[in-house]
């Protein structure tokens, strides 16, 4: 975990902003768990823990993090966007409920397999993609 703060670190200082204890808490939030939250439930989870930190310092970290590849930005396609630390580099994709917001990850080798030959087909070397998909829970369904 020290390299990834050191990266850290590093990131911030290439951004021209200061390393401070806000923005270590804010990537600590971030790595705290494995949710995906908005920025505002950041935001909240931080204040509640005591740390005195500024919505702005928080949206503009997040953002720094998301550039510098620490941090992935889900778009939901609603106007929201969530938030999850890449401290674990295994690739996933997501299932999203569009009625109560569950989310679940997953990884199908097929999937992985078919976006390959697609790519190929077209003259496409990836790079990276996301891959979402959108519908009811089983508990939205019922």
């Amino acid at each position: 975990m020290s390299q990834v703060s050191d990266q850290l670190k590093s990131i911030l200082k290439k951004e021209g902003l200061r390393y401070t204890g806000q923005r270590q808490a804010i990537w600590d939030e971030l790595c705290s768990n494995d949710d995906h939250r908005d920025a505002e439930a950041i935001y909240l989870s931080i204040r509640q823990s005591g740390v005195n930190v500024s919505r702005a310092t928080v949206y503009r970290t997040i953002d720094v993090l998301v550039k510098n590849n620490l941090v992935r930005k889900l778009d939901l396609g609603d106007g929201r966007s969530l938030y999850e630390h890449k401290i674990d580099p295994s690739h996933h994709d997501h299932l999203v409920c569009i009625r109560c917001g569950r989310i679940e990850e997953f990884m199908v080798e097929e999937i992985e397999k078919l976006q390959d030959r697609v790519a190929d087909q077209f003259g496409f070397k990836l790079i990276r993609h996301i891959h979402q998909l959108f519908g009811l829970c089983g508990d939205c369904t019922s």
